[in-house]
């Protein structure tokens, strides 16, 4: 109706102006009035807040980043608080940036303290790789640089069984230079290798004296959504003259294999083996429940003896974060009886690539058993972490009993460093890594077969067990540069969390 009125008003004007000389007198339009700002809450900020408040409960360091101080700001509906939470648009940025203590993500790996917190879009994704899930071809490898300091190469360390790699002409030990032809580069190797393509070729390459040297051949690999990895991928018991060796490749920390984990140590003992060699080399971490049940089946089911003694930031010192966690004489989850071998005495193989959880087992063994470690030096990380999720009511503690209690909004997850695991003496000093009594690196020239006697890092651990080193045999090989590895870039990288370990409940009361 207001709109017919104004049109009959001006066509009355019209009509008069056309009949009349006389000039109506200008009038001012009226000026609308300004809105009022609208006020932000946390509650705008979701990602941001559930970050915030989580790492000021459970991070590490907290005392030692100012935007994690207790007093930093007077609570969650402090005008300072919401527009630090505006400060910063990408989450990502936010939590490297803001409120981790000189991550390598931030600093560089030379001047880092943390290295190892991670965040995750979707707490899915993160859960998933915790409990080796993700998206694979089932191809494992190590890369390294060329001499330039530019190219670089992968060299395949093992394929995962049942997977798509499994079913191609690719095996352990073959070179690679380049995806879909393109030559692998220092700029280039993350997105070609690790990017979102759920397939890519192959361009394989040889080994020619120091040169790698493109051969032509292309294998084409296809990843699987929602591949599990069993990490058992080699179990045997070695007949080396009177002695009964028994060999485990283990190459993650995974609680859904615990059970068939326990059976293997059934096997051995029902072998009464003498020896046990664990062959950690590629084995990044994972989950700390799992370290113990390996430990206890390899010294004995102690539960009064500490394995690990937890160290944690002042808000939880006094939970159960400050409880040490002793030898166990069942599984975590199932709770099914350990079959434990009583040894003095273990052999680990040793990499760059050998982390976290894996390192736990063999700095928590070494105050009750002989380890014996071969190979070359560790990566190095002490520190334990937890998945945290947008779920205050569960003290952030991803729990899947809880899923719909997370933020609907917010989907995001965080699994930052809580804490370091020292051993039952109070060591937890490796950072630069757990330094081999025997230091043998791989041949990439010639890899060998996992598990078979004549595999060189194998071969010489049985020579130090049987006392038959022959050094001729063990020659120096061609010298590479170390990049990286596979394992490095799924969500989980090479952590070590206490999932089993660590009580929700227990946590509810110091919630701010």
């Amino acid at each position: 109706m207001k709109s017919l009125l104004v049109c009959i008003a001006m066509g009355l004007f019209l009509t008069s102006c056309s009949n009349d000389d006389n000039i109506l007198p200008d009038v001012e339009p009226e000026q609308e009035k300004p809105q009022p700002a609208e006020t932000k809450t946390a509650a705008d900020y979701p990602v941001q807040n559930f970050m915030w408040q989580a790492m000021n409960l459970f991070y590490f360091w907290q005392s030692d980043v100012p935007n994690l101080a207790d007093n930093k700001f007077s609570d969650l509906e402090d005008p300072d608080y919401i527009s630090f939470l505006d400060s910063e648009d990408n989450p990502t940025d936010f939590f490297y940036k803001d409120l981790t203590y000189q991550h390598e993500q931030s600093v560089g790996n030379n001047a880092a303290i943390d290295r190892f917190s991670v965040v995750n879009e979707n707490y899915k994704d993160l859960v998933n790789a915790l409990q080796g899930i993700s998206q694979s071809n089932g191809l494992e490898f190590n890369l390294y640089l060329n001499d330039d300091g530019f190219g670089v190469y992968g060299v395949v360390t093992y394929v995962m069984l049942n997977s798509d790699a499994s079913t191609k002409d690719i095996k352990r030990g073959d070179v690679f230079v380049g995806v879909d032809g393109q030559n692998l580069n220092i700029d280039n190797y993350i997105s070609l290798l690790f990017g979102d393509a759920s397939s890519y070729i192959l361009n394989m390459a040889d080994i020619a004296g120091k040169d790698i040297v493109n051969n032509g051949k292309a294998i084409s690999l296809d990843k699987i959504v929602d591949f599990s990895e069993n990490p058992i991928l080699v179990h045997k018991v070695i007949e080396q003259g009177d002695k009964r060796i028994g060999y485990l490749m283990y190459n993650g920390f995974l609680a859904a294999y615990d059970d068939e984990l326990n059976d293997v140590f059934g096997d051995f003992s029902a072998q009464g083996i003498d020896e046990l060699i664990l062959d950690f080399r590629y084995n990044p971490g994972g989950r700390v429940s799992s370290a113990v049940q390996i430990a206890s089946s390899i010294y004995k089911a102690d539960t009064t003896a500490i394995f690990i003694q937890p160290s944690v930031n002042k808000n939880l010192q006094d939970t159960f974060f400050g409880q040490p966690d002793k030898f166990t004489n069942v599984t975590i989850d199932s709770e099914t009886p350990l079959n434990e071998l009583g040894l003095n005495r273990v052999y680990v193989l040793t990499s760059r690539s050998t982390a976290s959880a894996s390192e736990l087992v063999i700095n928590g063994l070494e105050p009750f058993v002989d380890v014996v470690q071969i190979g070359t030096t560790t990566t190095g990380k002490s520190e334990f972490s937890y998945t945290l999720v947008d779920d205050p009511q569960g003290a952030f503690l991803y729990d899947p009993q809880r899923i719909q209690f997370i933020n609907p909004d917010n989907q995001w997850a965080l699994q930052p460093l809580l804490g370091k695991n020292a051993n039952a003496d109070g060591f937890s000093g490796y950072e630069n890594g757990l330094v081999p009594d025997f230091e043998i690196r791989e041949d990439i020239e010639n890899l060998g077969v996992l598990g078979d006697e004549n595999e060189r890092m194998l071969a010489f651990t049985l020579s130090v067990i049987t006392g038959n080193t022959a050094k001729s045999s063990f020659q120096a090989v061609l010298s590479v540069d170390y990049l990286t590895n596979s394992k490095m870039f799924k969500p989980a990288g090479d952590n070590m969390f206490m999932d089993g370990l660590i009580k929700p409940s227990a946590l509810t009361s110091i919630q701010k």
